[in-house]
């Protein structure tokens, strides 16, 4: 199942990770280091959409910039849209679709559950069937922008998030679930 509960290219399970450890691809293959650098990415990205989508007001989801601007609900929907084609590549199944959009919640545990599925493909060893540069510079590097976007537009609608020491957060390939550490050096 995808994150929108449709039929998705295969579902994936890790191996249990441990806190500050990184999480080899496999267990039983050699160490891939672009695989679990982009895990980390992953984990990245987790850790900051997560502090960019908790504790917004009500009315965020729908926040209008200006004339054209896709609101913080449309933009995380489309974040979801981007992880499932991400995940959809890298099985060898390439597919885009663009979502509905759902409520803030549902979208937030879309963004969590298609994070989470495509790290467990990773961490299963199973073959990427496309070039994980392409990945990272496509959906990945598109997923962090929106992120980012997210985060300025709470700034706009006046619900802003701290600022961080992202370099001395507790960032841990294999932790991409809406449960991450707790800020070290907010400001």
């Amino acid at each position: 199942m995808n994150s929108r509960g449709k039929s998705s290219p295969g579902k994936f399970s890790s191996g249990k990770s441990s806190p500050g450890k990184v999480q080899s691809a496999d267990s039983v293959s050699a160490f891939d280091p672009k695989r679990e650098l982009f895990r980390h990415t992953l984990a990245t990205l987790a850790y900051r959409g997560g502090k960019a989508l908790r504790d917004v007001p009500e009315s965020f989801a729908q926040f209008q910039a200006g004339e054209g601007v896709r609101t913080p609900g449309q933009i995380l929907s489309h974040l979801g849209d981007l992880l499932d084609w991400a995940l959809s590549m890298a099985v060898g199944q390439q597919k885009w679709r663009d979502s509905e959009q759902s409520p803030w919640e549902q979208e937030v545990a879309r963004f969590f559950s298609a994070l989470k599925e495509l790290d467990n493909f990773l961490a299963s060893g199973e073959p990427v069937q496309v070039p994980l540069e392409k990945l990272f510079q496509g959906p990945i590097a598109d997923a962090l922008t929106h992120v980012g976007q997210i985060a300025l537009l709470r700034r706009m609608a006046g619900a802003p998030m701290k600022g961080e020491n992202y370099y001395a957060a507790e960032i841990v390939t294999g932790r991409v679930g809406v449960e991450q550490a707790k800020p070290k050096r907010e400001f």
